[in-house]
């Protein structure tokens, strides 16, 4: 059953860093199978607190999500902006 990446980002306070994090994100995320569906773009908040940016990446399996998050690829990854953001992330099972 597929599974869904989605991280809320809540603020983005070093956003000349998210080039470079995307740039070593992608290609773990393309390893292990994720096809990113949405990242960034126009929003329009209907309920709750605005976000300034909303990612979701689709995988084959919940399995796959989670070899690609603890992956030594997308950790790396990580350690770029490791402070420079808050978000929610999770990993939700779907069809």
């Amino acid at each position: 059953m597929k599974a869904y990446w989605i991280a809320i980002y809540k603020d983005l306070n070093g956003l000349e860093n998210l080039k470079g994090y995307a740039e070593k994100a992608t290609p773990a995320i393309k390893k292990h199978n994720g096809k990113i569906l949405v990242r960034g773009g126009k929003t329009e908040t209907v309920e709750g607190n605005p976000s300034p940016r909303t990612v979701i990446i689709e995988f084959p399996s919940v399995e796959d999500a989670l070899k690609c998050y603890h992956s030594d690829e997308y950790q790396s990854a990580k350690k770029l902006v490791k402070g420079k953001f808050n978000r929610h992330c999770q990993i939700v099972e779907g069809n």
